[in-house]
């Protein structure tokens, strides 16, 4: 298909580039400008949403009162004082 469209552009090989440079441009700017603003809605790259209820929410059956004070969903179960934890003996 390359050989193709290269045997067909006009003028010689300076001619030839600027032909393909116009092409490849086209291309890039037709796929930026019509094809992926209609596929945006699309492609679920902005769904970040990993579950639709939170632990301990007014929808869990287990609590329906909702999260007490002391439940942090939040809440870092491991040492944040340092980056270097110290070896372990083994």
């Amino acid at each position: 298909m390359y050989a193709w469209i290269w045997q067909h552009l006009p003028f010689g090989r300076w001619g030839k580039l600027v032909g393909s440079f116009v092409l490849v441009s086209a291309v890039v700017a037709l796929l930026w400008y019509v094809v992926f603003p209609w596929a945006e809605p699309i492609l679920p790259f902005d769904d970040v949403q990993v579950g639709t209820e939170v632990p301990g929410g007014p929808a869990d059956p287990a609590n329906p009162g909702g999260p007490s004070p002391t439940d942090d969903p939040y809440e870092i179960l491991y040492p944040t004082h340092t980056d270097n934890p110290s070896p372990s003996n083994r």
